[in-house]
């Protein structure tokens, strides 16, 4: 099998690391089977798309809709950087999966609008499926609505005609979409068990996900969560496009 390649853009080794073993666990990937290429380090180099079987973006720090001039260099190249890849990847209709800041990125790459009027706290809402996520083959499996880990500072306000809602929630309508047939985006994240979203709060404690005050009683409503339907769907993108 040619590998997964995951592309990060996590400045922290915690999360970094914690990323990069929850895509494989959900994944259900050998480390040979997931290359990871930490984006925010180096820069991006010229990828053989015929060497893998599909591209996984994972979440980030970075805040797509804030101005040009608040964000960092790192932040503006590695911004830059993607969408080179998406124009690729986009006319190729190559197999990708975006989480969180995946979705952000695909969703600005084809005239999406991102702001912060459904942002969400750490938490594990109820997702419910459209009738068009109900017929894709990368959410076979799933029941109708299923709870799945968030917690973001922007979403997706915008779509164009082009992206195929797949999947919403009572506070944010866009919790995944696909693009073609076979990139795809979701605002939740597929591939949080409960100890990795912790490892992550721990990490993001001061960032402005949650009030750090909160973190006993943020921790103890997520623990209530039943979120293992969603890990499927990183399950089934693997088996789709593994070749």
């Amino acid at each position: 099998m040619k590998p997964f390649l995951l592309i990060s853009t996590r400045s922290e080794d915690d999360a970094a690391d914690s990323e990069y073993a929850s895509m494989l666990a959900l994944g259900g990937l050998a480390e040979a089977e997931l290359e990871r290429l930490r984006l925010e380090a180096e820069p991006l180099p010229d990828l053989d798309l015929e060497a893998y079987s599909g591209i996984i973006l994972g979440g980030s720090p970075f805040t797509s809709s804030v101005p040009d001039e608040h964000k960092s260099d790192t932040q503006r190249r590695v911004e830059a950087e993607l969408s080179g890849l998406l124009d690729v990847l986009v006319e190729r209709d190559y197999p990708f999966f975006g989480a969180c800041y995946g979705i952000g990125t695909l969703a600005r790459h084809i005239g999406g609008v991102l702001d912060g009027t459904y942002s969400e706290p750490i938490s594990a809402p109820v997702i419910s499926l459209t009738d068009e996520g109900r017929a894709d083959p990368v959410l076979a499996g799933l029941p109708t609505s299923f709870q799945a880990f968030v917690g973001h500072k922007e979403a997706c306000t915008h779509l164009p005609e082009s992206a195929v809602i797949l999947a919403t929630s009572e506070h944010c309508p866009v919790q995944m979409f696909r693009v073609r047939s076979n990139l795809y985006g979701t605002q939740f994240h597929p591939e949080l068990t409960l100890e990795a979203l912790v490892e992550r709060m721990t990490v993001y404690r001061h960032a402005g996900y949650f009030d750090p005050d909160d973190f006993d009683e943020v921790h103890r409503e997520v623990a209530a969560a039943d979120v293992s339907a969603a890990g499927q769907i990183l399950t089934n993108f693997v088996r789709r496009y593994a070749r």
